[in-house]
């Protein structure tokens, strides 16, 4: 058996200290971890939800702006081949 004294004391409790940290320290690292590595993913999948919606936004803007240019190029060219068969 073992005689409690002072400095057996001392020993087990620290022995159990570090039996605990060397226990509980890999599950609070993994955990950390987790923590940091998701909060960088929702920050870059809210990056990448409004770069999405900003690629929707300028294809529409590119869709009107080949629609105005085909009604301008009507409005020009046709009055020009008119004129054109008329000579």
């Amino acid at each position: 058996m073992i005689k409690l004294n002072a400095k057996n004391s001392l020993i087990i409790v620290f022995a159990m200290l570090f039996f605990g940290l060397a226990l509980f320290f890999p599950k609070i690292y993994l955990r950390n971890n987790i923590y940091y590595v998701s909060k960088d993913i929702n920050k870059l999948y809210a990056h990448y939800v409004s770069l999405q919606e900003e690629n929707t936004f300028l294809a529409q803007q590119l869709e009107d702006m080949k629609f105005k240019n085909q009604i301008i190029d009507s409005l020009l060219f046709n009055p020009l081949l008119k004129l054109e068969e008329n000579k």
